[in-house]
């Protein structure tokens, strides 16, 4: 994308605005090891979704044109992506998988007017924006205020860490790396666990114990602990046996686990001051989403001295949506492309700026 504004004419060149009625959309959800992509064929309505293994491609462009091909090529001059992965320009070097890209060169490769990319944990905090009341269950605290900033949190393969701040113009998602945060230890209990995690790892984020492969470390330290030699057990296979009670082990694992999402997540809403709400997202705790009405989540969540009446009042939503961030990716697209258009009425003119691919970086932060 070009560094240097374009200059413009507006007599020599009539305004001319994005097309952004054009359908279908191109939108898609990549992670280390699958590619989710679909179609937007009219506003948030998402059709057509199919899962491509990363492996099963050399590229992002041979994916795109694959699932392009599964469903019948269609014309699309729109796309908007969320990856797993920080956006910081131009060029992507995935950190979970070989592609490694540059998203103008892959835009002109496959002839899209617009393609952006956008961190996937953000694109599910966009999605929060258009979830739905029946998938959302709230866990506590009393009705949000829909003024103040929302923070959305994530456990899964990793550790999303997003939140949503107010303004004029609508929801602003902030993108970071909050799963990376050291991990505060709370009790005795976790700090034999941090300690246990820290001799193996050295420094210990609060993903590595928010998440699949989290779970399973917190069962080994325990295990450790205990002076058993720990099971080679997949986190599924742990809160299976948790919640059968059939490993009074696995089940400890799990509550801990809870405490230190309910830790977590305190500091982020202290943080954003999110009064708007707690949102919990991932695939990890709707996966036993009535054990965790009851866990010690809730009771962590509000334990914080002073604070507590301050976050007893703020409710905490487990979203159950299925492809957040397919949802997200469309937000993100659509709120880019009106943001382009806004921004070529302000400038009075400029093809170039309104239906190429990409805006130069000053735009590019005014329209994002």
């Amino acid at each position: 994308m070009s560094s240097t504004p374009n200059k413009v004419n507006p007599t020599a060149n009539p305004v001319s605005h994005p097309n952004i009625d054009v359908w279908p959309r191109l939108i898609a959800d990549i992670g280390g090891t699958n590619a989710r992509f679909a179609l937007e064929v009219a506003p948030q309505q998402i059709e057509q979704a199919e899962v491509l293994p990363c492996n099963d491609y050399d590229t992002i462009v041979d994916a795109i044109r694959e699932y392009l091909k599964r469903v019948g090529n269609p014309k699309v001059a729109h796309a908007g992506i969320a990856i797993a992965n920080p956006i910081l320009g131009d060029w992507v070097q995935m950190t979970n998988h070989h592609w490694a890209f540059s998203i103008e060169t892959t835009r002109q490769s496959l002839g899209f007017e617009t393609l952006i990319f956008l961190n996937d944990f953000t694109a599910q905090a966009l999605a929060i924006t258009q979830t739905a009341a029946e998938d959302l269950v709230q866990i506590g605290g009393k009705a949000p205020n829909e003024k103040s900033p929302k923070a959305v949190i994530g456990p899964g393969t990793g550790l999303g860490v997003s939140g949503l701040i107010p303004s004029n113009a609508g929801w602003t998602p902030l993108a970071g790396e909050g799963g990376h945060v050291s991990f505060p230890p709370f009790d005795d209990a976790e700090v034999m666990i941090w300690q246990y995690a820290k001799k193996k790892y050295g420094h210990v984020s609060a993903e590595r114990f928010l998440s699949g492969a989290g779970l399973t470390l917190i069962y080994e330290a325990l295990a450790v602990k205990e002076g058993l030699k720990p099971k080679k057990l997949t986190p599924a296979e742990i809160s299976e046996s948790a919640l059968s009670g059939s490993s009074p082990l696995c089940r400890l694992t799990l509550d801990i686990f809870c405490a230190m999402l309910g830790t977590v997540a305190s500091n982020l809403a202290l943080t954003l001051g999110a009064s708007g709400g707690v949102y919990l997202c991932g695939g990890i705790v709707p996966r036993f989403i009535d054990y965790f009405k009851q866990s010690p989540f809730r009771n962590r969540f509000e334990n914080k001295g002073r604070f507590d009446a301050y976050l007893a009042a703020i409710p905490v939503y487990v979203v159950l949506s299925k492809f957040p961030g397919l949802t997200g990716a469309a937000v993100a697209l659509n709120n880019h492309l009106q943001n382009a258009c806004n921004h070529v009425n302000a400038l009075g003119g400029a093809t170039s700026h309104c239906v190429g691919g990409g805006l130069t970086a000053a735009e590019k932060n005014t329209a994002d």
